[in-house]
């Protein structure tokens, strides 16, 4: 999280979880500085066979994300600009992926 706050996002909250089996968490949820509310998943592996850390966040793990998003933008009074971002950390390596997907 840290990595995120040195460029500029601020911390709203941490491992948001949907009520219920099935459901989705989101990692981190950060404001940009330009309002924006960020929804990040981290993705953290030592070893970049079968893909490294972003492979594997496929198709279900976004809906996933989508719908616990979803589900924390009903707790709010107005609805913010939203993005999907994705930190993939492979070894010493991290990378910032900004709108890593979308909720279309």
């Amino acid at each position: 999280m840290g990595f995120l706050q040195a460029k500029g996002l601020q911390f709203v909250a941490h491992n948001y979880r949907t009520p219920g089996r099935g459901g989705g968490e989101i990692d981190l949820i950060l404001r940009d500085k330009d309002g924006t509310l960020v929804f990040v998943e981290v993705r953290k592996r030592n070893r970049t066979d079968h893909g490294g850390a972003a492979a594997s966040i496929g198709h279900v793990k976004q809906r996933r994300i989508i719908f616990a998003a979803r589900h924390y933008l009903l707790t709010l009074r107005t609805m913010p600009p939203c993005r999907f971002d994705v930190v993939v950390i492979d070894g010493d390596a991290v990378e910032w992926l900004r709108a890593a997907f979308d909720a279309s």
